[in-house]
């Protein structure tokens, strides 16, 4: 669930990163894409340390 809740906020983040920034459709495209993707990596590494330690 953490990773998936990453992704998510990864995308709307940067998303409204792109938008602040005034970038075209393809660049908070690719802003959502790339802050996704990072966060859900986070998200990953938080839940193995919360696996680990349980």
């Amino acid at each position: 669930m953490i990773v998936i809740a990453g992704l998510v906020l990864g995308a709307l983040y940067g998303g409204f990163l792109a938008r602040r920034r005034k970038g075209s459709g393809l660049d908070i495209a690719q802003y959502a894409a790339g802050y996704g993707i990072l966060f859900a990596i986070l998200g990953l590494f938080v839940t193995i340390i919360v696996e680990r330690l349980v």
